[in-house]
Protein backbone atom coordinates (compact mmCIF):
# COMPACT_ATOMS: atom_id res chain seq x y z
CA UNK A 1 0.00 0.00 0.00
CA UNK A 2 1.28 3.43 -0.93
CA UNK A 3 1.39 6.03 1.84
CA UNK A 4 -1.15 8.20 0.03
CA UNK A 5 -3.56 5.24 0.15
CA UNK A 6 -3.34 5.06 3.96
CA UNK A 7 -6.04 6.97 5.87
CA UNK A 8 -4.71 10.47 6.58
CA UNK A 9 -4.71 10.05 10.38
CA UNK A 10 -2.60 6.88 10.09
CA UNK A 11 0.10 8.29 7.81
CA UNK A 12 3.44 8.59 9.65
CA UNK A 13 3.84 12.37 9.48
CA UNK A 14 0.22 13.15 10.29
CA UNK A 15 0.25 10.54 13.06
CA UNK A 16 3.37 12.12 14.58
CA UNK A 17 1.80 15.58 14.59
CA UNK A 18 -1.53 14.47 16.04
CA UNK A 19 -0.39 11.76 18.48
CA UNK A 20 3.27 12.47 19.14
CA UNK A 21 6.44 10.64 18.03
CA UNK A 22 6.02 7.97 20.69
CA UNK A 23 2.97 6.65 18.85
CA UNK A 24 4.99 5.66 15.77
CA UNK A 25 6.47 2.24 15.15
CA UNK A 26 10.16 1.88 14.30
CA UNK A 27 9.23 1.40 10.65
CA UNK A 28 7.09 4.53 10.63
CA UNK A 29 9.90 6.61 12.15
CA UNK A 30 12.32 5.30 9.54
CA UNK A 31 9.80 6.01 6.80
CA UNK A 32 9.70 9.69 7.78
CA UNK A 33 13.47 9.94 7.29
CA UNK A 34 13.33 8.00 4.03
CA UNK A 35 10.53 10.32 2.81
CA UNK A 36 9.99 8.32 -0.38
CA UNK A 37 10.17 4.68 -1.30
CA UNK A 38 11.46 3.20 -4.52
CA UNK A 39 9.86 1.53 -7.52
CA UNK A 40 7.12 -0.76 -6.26
CA UNK A 41 7.74 -0.01 -2.57
CA UNK A 42 6.43 2.68 -0.27
CA UNK A 43 8.69 4.31 2.31
CA UNK A 44 7.06 2.19 5.03
CA UNK A 45 7.64 -1.04 3.08
CA UNK A 46 11.26 -0.06 2.51
CA UNK A 47 11.66 0.75 6.21
CA UNK A 48 10.20 -2.65 7.18
CA UNK A 49 12.64 -4.38 4.84
CA UNK A 50 15.54 -2.51 6.47
CA UNK A 51 14.43 -3.64 9.92
CA UNK A 52 13.92 -7.20 8.70
CA UNK A 53 17.40 -7.39 7.17
CA UNK A 54 19.27 -5.69 10.01
CA UNK A 55 17.11 -6.88 12.90
CA UNK A 56 16.63 -3.64 14.82
CA UNK A 57 17.18 0.11 14.88
CA UNK A 58 20.28 -0.50 16.99
CA UNK A 59 21.80 -2.67 14.26
CA UNK A 60 20.92 -0.10 11.59
CA UNK A 61 22.63 2.58 13.68
CA UNK A 62 25.90 0.62 13.48
CA UNK A 63 25.96 0.71 9.67
CA UNK A 64 27.93 3.23 7.67
CA UNK A 65 26.30 5.03 4.75
CA UNK A 66 28.17 2.77 2.32
CA UNK A 67 26.96 -0.35 4.14
CA UNK A 68 23.34 0.81 3.98
CA UNK A 69 23.60 1.49 0.24
CA UNK A 70 25.13 -1.90 -0.52
CA UNK A 71 22.92 -3.94 1.82
CA UNK A 72 19.47 -2.41 1.27
CA UNK A 73 18.06 -2.24 -2.28
CA UNK A 74 16.26 1.07 -2.68
CA UNK A 75 18.55 2.96 -0.30
CA UNK A 76 20.75 5.38 -2.23
CA UNK A 77 23.56 7.63 -1.02
CA UNK A 78 21.21 10.51 -0.14
CA UNK A 79 18.88 8.39 2.01
CA UNK A 80 21.82 6.63 3.66
CA UNK A 81 23.51 9.94 4.48
CA UNK A 82 20.32 11.33 6.05
CA UNK A 83 19.88 8.23 8.22
CA UNK A 84 23.52 8.31 9.37
CA UNK A 85 23.17 12.01 10.17
CA UNK A 86 20.02 11.30 12.21
CA UNK A 87 21.83 8.58 14.18
CA UNK A 88 24.77 10.87 14.92
CA UNK A 89 22.41 13.66 15.96
CA UNK A 90 20.73 11.26 18.38
CA UNK A 91 24.09 10.29 19.85
CA UNK A 92 25.08 13.91 20.38
CA UNK A 93 21.73 14.82 21.90
CA UNK A 94 22.02 11.87 24.28
CA UNK A 95 25.26 13.38 25.55
CA UNK A 96 23.98 16.94 25.74
CA UNK A 97 22.93 16.75 29.37
CA UNK A 98 22.92 19.94 31.44
CA UNK A 99 26.45 20.91 32.46
CA UNK A 100 25.39 20.89 36.10
CA UNK A 101 24.62 17.17 36.01
CA UNK A 102 26.81 15.30 38.47
CA UNK A 103 28.12 11.87 37.56
CA UNK A 104 28.18 10.95 41.22
CA UNK A 105 27.02 7.36 40.86
CA UNK A 106 27.53 4.44 38.51
CA UNK A 107 23.91 4.65 37.42
CA UNK A 108 24.23 8.37 36.57
CA UNK A 109 27.35 7.67 34.49
CA UNK A 110 25.69 4.75 32.71
CA UNK A 111 22.59 6.81 31.89
CA UNK A 112 24.78 9.58 30.48
CA UNK A 113 27.04 7.45 28.27
CA UNK A 114 25.20 4.23 27.42
CA UNK A 115 23.35 5.53 24.33
CA UNK A 116 26.66 6.44 22.71
CA UNK A 117 28.66 3.42 23.83
CA UNK A 118 26.02 0.80 23.05
CA UNK A 119 26.16 1.71 19.36
CA UNK A 120 29.87 0.83 19.13
CA UNK A 121 30.67 -2.50 17.50
CA UNK A 122 34.18 -2.51 19.03
CA UNK A 123 35.38 -2.02 22.57
CA UNK A 124 35.99 1.66 23.27
CA UNK A 125 37.85 2.91 26.32
CA UNK A 126 36.73 6.34 27.52
CA UNK A 127 37.68 8.66 30.36
CA UNK A 128 35.31 11.19 31.90
CA UNK A 129 37.02 14.08 33.67
CA UNK A 130 35.13 15.55 36.63
CA UNK A 131 35.33 18.67 38.77
CA UNK A 132 35.17 18.84 42.57
CA UNK A 133 31.38 18.36 42.48
CA UNK A 134 31.79 15.38 40.14
CA UNK A 135 30.33 17.31 37.21
CA UNK A 136 31.60 16.45 33.75
CA UNK A 137 34.37 18.69 32.44
CA UNK A 138 34.97 16.69 29.27
CA UNK A 139 35.26 13.11 28.05
CA UNK A 140 37.78 11.56 25.69
CA UNK A 141 38.08 8.25 23.87
CA UNK A 142 41.45 6.75 24.79
CA UNK A 143 41.50 3.62 22.66
CA UNK A 144 39.41 1.48 20.33
CA UNK A 145 39.96 -2.25 20.36
CA UNK A 146 38.49 -5.43 18.94
CA UNK A 147 35.15 -7.11 19.52
CA UNK A 148 36.36 -8.39 22.88
CA UNK A 149 39.41 -6.41 24.01
CA UNK A 150 40.69 -2.87 24.32
CA UNK A 151 44.13 -2.18 25.77
CA UNK A 152 45.61 1.08 27.05
CA UNK A 153 48.49 1.93 29.37
CA UNK A 154 47.64 3.80 32.60
CA UNK A 155 49.71 6.79 31.44
CA UNK A 156 47.45 7.17 28.36
CA UNK A 157 44.38 7.05 30.58
CA UNK A 158 45.70 9.49 33.18
CA UNK A 159 47.23 12.00 30.75
CA UNK A 160 43.93 13.87 30.03
CA UNK A 161 43.27 14.24 33.77
CA UNK A 162 46.69 15.82 34.24
CA UNK A 163 46.41 18.11 31.21
CA UNK A 164 42.95 19.41 32.16
CA UNK A 165 43.59 19.42 35.91
CA UNK A 166 40.59 17.27 36.67
CA UNK A 167 39.66 16.59 40.28
CA UNK A 168 38.48 13.08 39.50
CA UNK A 169 38.54 10.53 36.73
CA UNK A 170 35.92 8.00 35.70
CA UNK A 171 36.89 5.16 33.36
CA UNK A 172 34.34 3.49 31.10
CA UNK A 173 34.43 0.88 28.39
CA UNK A 174 31.78 -1.14 26.60
CA UNK A 175 31.31 -4.84 25.94
CA UNK A 176 29.75 -5.18 22.46
CA UNK A 177 28.44 -8.62 23.48
CA UNK A 178 26.14 -6.85 25.93
CA UNK A 179 27.44 -8.82 28.93
CA UNK A 180 29.17 -6.37 31.33
CA UNK A 181 30.91 -9.08 33.36
CA UNK A 182 34.55 -7.98 33.80
CA UNK A 183 37.31 -10.07 32.30
CA UNK A 184 40.62 -10.89 33.95
CA UNK A 185 42.19 -8.15 31.82
CA UNK A 186 39.55 -5.65 33.05
CA UNK A 187 40.50 -6.44 36.64
CA UNK A 188 44.20 -6.03 35.87
CA UNK A 189 43.76 -2.67 34.12
CA UNK A 190 41.64 -1.40 37.02
CA UNK A 191 44.23 -2.40 39.61
CA UNK A 192 47.13 -0.87 37.65
CA UNK A 193 45.20 2.36 37.09
CA UNK A 194 44.20 2.54 40.76
CA UNK A 195 47.84 2.26 41.84
CA UNK A 196 49.06 4.82 39.27
CA UNK A 197 46.30 7.31 40.12
CA UNK A 198 47.12 7.04 43.81
CA UNK A 199 50.74 7.96 43.16
CA UNK A 200 49.68 10.99 41.08
CA UNK A 201 46.98 11.93 43.63
CA UNK A 202 44.19 11.71 41.07
CA UNK A 203 40.80 10.54 42.33
CA UNK A 204 39.99 7.41 40.32
CA UNK A 205 36.37 7.06 41.38
CA UNK A 206 35.12 4.12 39.29
CA UNK A 207 35.56 1.86 36.30
CA UNK A 208 32.24 1.08 34.63
CA UNK A 209 31.68 -1.59 32.00
CA UNK A 210 28.73 -0.68 29.80
CA UNK A 211 26.60 -3.60 28.65
CA UNK A 212 22.99 -4.04 27.65
CA UNK A 213 19.96 -5.19 29.63
CA UNK A 214 19.02 -8.71 28.60
CA UNK A 215 16.59 -10.96 30.42
CA UNK A 216 16.77 -8.87 33.56
CA UNK A 217 20.58 -8.72 33.52
CA UNK A 218 22.05 -5.57 35.06
CA UNK A 219 23.19 -3.39 32.13
CA UNK A 220 26.51 -2.30 33.63
CA UNK A 221 29.22 -3.36 36.06
CA UNK A 222 30.74 -0.93 38.54
CA UNK A 223 34.06 -1.78 40.18
CA UNK A 224 33.21 0.75 42.89
CA UNK A 225 29.84 -0.82 43.67
CA UNK A 226 31.43 -4.27 43.63
CA UNK A 227 33.83 -3.12 46.36
CA UNK A 228 36.92 -3.55 44.16
CA UNK A 229 37.75 0.18 44.18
Amino acid sequence: MKIREIPIDDRPREKLVSRGPGSLTDAELLAIFLRTGCKGKSAITLAKEMLSKKGSLAEISLCSAAELVSAIPGIGPAKAAELCAAVELGRRLARAAPSRTALDSADAAYQFFHAEMNTCDREVLKVALLDTKLRLIRDENIATGSLSECVAHPREILRPAIIHRAFALLLLHNHPSGDPTPSRADHMVTKRLRDAAEILQINFIDHIIVGKPDGGRHPFFSFREAGIL
